[in-house]
């Protein structure tokens, strides 16, 4: 652990003062409700939520208040406090092919059952800047809503059917399950390890790790097989009255990805699946979640390590963005002493090696003078 210097109480509450004044800013300006950041700025909500590991928008929406819409801080803010609670239940898995669908597509398939719903989505729009928005207008029409099918099986259950995609067989309902929130990351890491880290990890790190999958570090071809948003059910199990009990509907990102798959000495060639869930609306997280779960699975699956991506102990140690920014920022704080010791080591080489120049040049000088 890094301890700070102590001292300078006056001057860090100093800095405290400033810094709530500049989040407040402008006077003349009305302050941003955390209601109308939970409402209208949602999507950094949502990430803030998946990252921090607390599906609630009014505390995600507080934090990235107080954080100045620093989003890093802000999943640094609700973790912290995720720790005060007290953990009451162990809720069910959710079922997302029950989901009370808003968004549902899928690259592979034209013609589903149920349908492709394009949903609430940037994809489409010109991504021009919309100056309308500089005024405060009224709420937009709603578009008008079709009737949904009754039910949307899953795209890989297709494949399934064929016996062409991999077969997921769940777990026992007593197989043990690791908590990241309560244990440390270990090696080596089951799956269930694995994607709970990468939910927790940061967006633009797996982003990356994605991208790098695409352009030939893990020979990987992807194709998303569905992506859907929507709400689902949270349920717990109530072991002395019998009962399952729905606690709550939450709205969730999942995104199955279908990867080309050659074979190997132990397996048939077949497609294989990435897999990734996020709170709320966070289509990008999902999707580089699934190609970095994916690429994570090339040892399981007979495969070559050759790229980052594939190394799990570099994936998932670097993955989480509060752990990495505490170990870049705490680089500002003080290190006096640290760099005092530095620098009284540099100047002590520098000097034997200045003192070993003079004493190798002095025969020479010797032999110089001698010969005139």
């Amino acid at each position: 652990m890094y301890v700070a210097v102590k001292g300078g109480e006056t001057a860090i509450e100093n800095a405290h003062a400033l810094l709530a004044e500049d989040r407040r800013g402008a006077a003349a300006v009305p302050e941003l409700s955390v209601d109308q950041i939970r409402e209208q700025l949602s999507l950094g909500v949502d990430r803030v939520m998946t990252e921090g590991s607390v599906y609630d928008p009014e505390l995600a929406a507080l934090a990235l208040k107080q954080a100045r819409g620093d989003q890093v801080e802000a999943i640094f803010l609700l973790r912290a406090y995720r720790t005060t609670l007290p953990r009451l239940a162990v809720s069910l898995p959710i079922d997302t092919a029950k989901m009370q669908v808003s968004r549902r597509i899928s690259s592979c398939f034209k013609d589903l059952p149920g349908g492709q719903l394009l949903g609430p989505t940037f994809d489409y729009t010109h991504r021009l800047l919309d100056f309308s928005l500089l005024a405060n207008g009224e709420a937009p029409d709603m578009a008008a809503r079709g009737e949904l099918a009754a039910e949307l099986p899953q795209v890989v259950d297709l494949l399934n059917a064929e016996g062409l995609i991999e077969q997921e067989t769940p777990d026992a309902d007593d197989a043990p399950v690791g908590d990241l929130t309560r244990e440390p990351l270990m090696f080596p890491a089951g799956r269930d390890v694995r994607l709970q880290n990468l939910a927790r990890a940061d967006e633009g790190y797996l982003l990356a790790l994605g991208y790098s999958t695409q352009r030939g570090y893990a020979k990987s071809h992807p194709f998303v097989g569905e992506i859907r948003s929507g709400e689902v059910s949270v349920e717990i199990e109530i072991p002395e009255l019998g009962l399952v009990v729905d606690i709550a509907d939450i709205t969730v990102t999942e995104c199955q990805m279908i990867n080309q798959f050659k074979g190997s000495k132990s397996e048939k060639p077949k497609f294989t699946r990435g897999y990734g869930l996020a709170f709320g609306y966070a289509e990008r997280k999902a999707m580089a979640m699934s190609l970095v779960d994916r690429s994570l699975r090339a040892q399981e699956l007979g495969e070559d390590l050759t790229a980052p991506a594939q190394d799990a102990e570099f994936v998932l140690y670097h993955a989480d963005n509060v752990e990495a920014s505490g170990f870049v920022q705490h680089l500002k704080l003080p290190h006096h002493v640290d760099f005092q010791s530095e620098l009284t080591l540099v100047r002590m080489m520098r000097a034997e090696i200045e003192a070993a120049e003079a004493g190798a040049g002095a025969p020479q000088a010797e032999f110089e003078e001698a010969a005139q």
